[in-house]
């Protein structure tokens, strides 16, 4: 593709020579003659002078460099959409394996993809262009929308719903019993999980992520969530729409977050809490309380984090406090 006709496509500003011809994408370090690359981290920003990258994206104020650029106010997003015109996926025909076992009450939609090995259970409803890899199994009365995608090893749990686009990666476990036990004499005593997870449109779970069902109702994932791998979300959680969690995320029971989220990785939440729109809890941090929506927290527990790096910075310090108010003590 010629450098111009990508500007175009991409809808950014060209600074250099738009008969390139540009064959790849690649990252920064690895780039060579002929691919595009971008910028979106300041700290990478000096490779852009030593990359042998034919055009770079960058943001609309990034200085000149010689290399070509694409100026674009979303270098990320630009060159995520840049990778789906190099990039083809592996596409699967249409067709149910010999090998698969799908209930003679099931309802498959149009032009669905049934790998090798996958069972489907009785009342089960799935949509048009669905795509089930080998080993893929859904459970009796779940009901799936069209555009499903499933990679080996899902699994979706009884009467779980999902809506259109849902993307399930390796592992991932849709509806497995929520964690609800009650103590007797005799030691701990099931509590029957008797809901299911209501998932919306254009989700993705990633690898080996798990979604309890509720014990009663639904445990609920809006439209456009991303779940990263290793994530628990636990029975009777509410997720908003477009929220993000990141790898090793673990929300307790009836955790309720907002819409547009973002919880970095490892972070945990207590049960019952409620987490407003917008918020974004970094790294590691431990919330035990409500967040009030558009915050920003750090630390354990968390707290707004401006006030967190203030009181870290104060903690090095306190060998020298002590110190200081020693000798102030003996003076007085």
């Amino acid at each position: 593709m010629k450098l111009a006709e990508l500007a175009k496509h991409l809808n950014a500003v060209l600074e250099g020579d738009g008969e390139i011809e540009i064959t790849g994408v690649a990252s920064i370090k690895q780039a060579s003659a002929g691919q595009l690359t971008f910028i979106a981290d300041p700290k990478y920003a000096p490779l852009a002078q030593t990359t042998q990258a034919s055009v770079v994206i960058v943001e609309p104020e990034f200085p000149a460099i010689a290399t070509a650029t694409l100026r674009i106010k979303n270098p990320y997003l630009a060159f995520a959409r840049a990778l789906e015109l190099f990039y083809e996926a592996p596409k699967y025909a249409p067709g149910i394996h010999a090998t698969a076992v799908v209930d003679t009450k099931a309802r498959l939609g149009a032009n669905c993809h049934v790998g090798a090995y996958v069972v489907i259970g009785a009342d089960v409803v799935i949509g048009d262009d669905a795509v089930l890899l080998p080993h893929v199994v859904v459970y009796e009365g779940a009901k799936i929308g069209a555009k499903f995608f499933a990679h080996a090893h899902a699994v979706v749990r009884e009467h779980c719903k999902l809506g259109d686009n849902v993307t399930l990666q390796n592992g991932a476990v849709i509806g497995a019993d929520g964690f609800g036990f009650a103590k007797d004499a005799k030691g701990w005593h099931k509590i029957p999980q008797s809901g299911w997870v209501a998932m919306g449109h254009d989700v993705e779970v990633q690898a080996n992520a798990c979604i309890d069902r509720a014990t009663l109702g639904e445990t609920r994932v809006a439209d456009g969530v991303k779940i990263d791998n290793l994530v628990q979300v636990g029975h009777g959680s509410e997720i908003g729409e477009r929220s993000l969690l990141c790898s090793q995320v673990g929300l307790a029971g009836s955790t309720i977050l907002g819409k547009d989220v973002v919880l970095a990785g490892q972070v945990g939440a207590g049960a019952h809490c409620t987490i407003g729109d917008g918020v974004i809890a970094t790294g590691q941090s431990g919330i035990k309380n409500d967040i009030a929506p558009g915050l920003t927290v750090t630390g354990y527990y968390a707290v707004e984090s401006k006030q967190w790096l203030r009181s870290l910075a104060l903690f090095y310090k306190l060998p020298e406090i002590v110190k200081e108010l020693r000798k102030a003590s003996r003076k007085s």
